[in-house]
């Protein structure tokens, strides 16, 4: 990719947190992800076999999950048996296996009657400020994973670990991640990915697709396309973001250094 030099020489183009950190900002910054649990015994002969379901989730300030599941569904009946089971997060707008990921193990009760309506509030301020979903919910019961067994996670670039309980709740996501990452991201979108889809490209052709889908404090990961082929790639900050004027200002330097004209979205 034309342009990578540029970058690399930039001093930070692989600038990657911890994988405890990037495992912390994954979950801080997903809505969804795939939650597998054990069939329960009152299902006959499918009982014991994994049962894979996608779910919305969101984190409470330490750092463990949080579920808003109906008493119906398959996997409340099956974590009431059997609490253990996994969440796997992929890094959202990006669905191929070098995508980073992370699949968390531990066990997911429902929370006690006293607790519902604080986790209630936490899942309904990632999910939505709308009135009418939040009255809507009031049929459904609120779990967490309240024991964190192990991680493991996969990283886009490379980074395939185990992490200990201790080190991914030990970690504090990056304050960006807290602060409505994905208008941040829109604003970098609208701003810097025409002139970079036009700079980054190779032989004289632009990139297909360059959409910047991830942001942490250290850079931005992005979703490039060229021709049939995708893939994911990453700009370093020299310093770190903490806000989105700090990142349009960081990614104008990038693009100043790539000698791009402006950082303004293409016309």
């Amino acid at each position: 990719m034309a342009g990578s030099a540029a970058l690399r020489s930039g001093g930070a183009r692989l600038d990657l947190p911890s994988a405890a950190l990037a495992a912390r900002n994954l979950l801080e910054s997903s809505r969804c992800g795939h939650l597998s649990t054990t069939i329960s015994s009152g299902h006959g002969h499918r009982a014991g076999f994994p049962f894979g379901t996608p779910v919305d989730f969101a984190v409470d300030g330490a750092g463990h999950p949080l579920f808003r599941f109906s008493p119906l569904a398959i996997h409340s009946k099956n974590l009431t048996e059997e609490p253990r089971c996994s969440l796997v997060v992929q890094m959202p707008g990006w669905t191929g296996l070098a995508n980073a990921r992370v699949t968390v193990l531990g066990c997911v009760r429902r929370l006690p009657e006293e607790q519902q309506l604080e986790a209630r509030e936490m899942f309904c301020c990632k999910h939505s400020n709308d009135r009418k979903e939040r009255v809507s919910s009031g049929g459904s019961v609120y779990f967490r994973m309240d024991q964190i067994a192990d991680l493991y996670f996969v990283g886009g670039f490379g980074t395939v670990q185990w992490i200990s309980p201790e080190e991914y709740l030990g970690s504090s996501p990056d304050e960006i991640v807290l602060n409505n990452p994905n208008a941040v991201l829109q604003v970098l979108n609208e701003q810097f990915a025409p002139v970079l889809r036009a700079k980054l490209g190779s032989g004289g052709r632009p990139l297909d697709e360059l959409v910047f889908i991830s942001i942490d404090a250290s850079g931005v990961d992005m979703r490039v396309r060229c021709g049939h082929e995708f893939s994911v790639e990453r700009i370093g900050f020299a310093d770190r973001v903490t806000n989105e004027e700090e990142a349009v200002a960081a990614m104008q330097r990038v693009a100043e250094e790539l000698g791009c004209p402006s950082g303004q979205a293409a016309e």
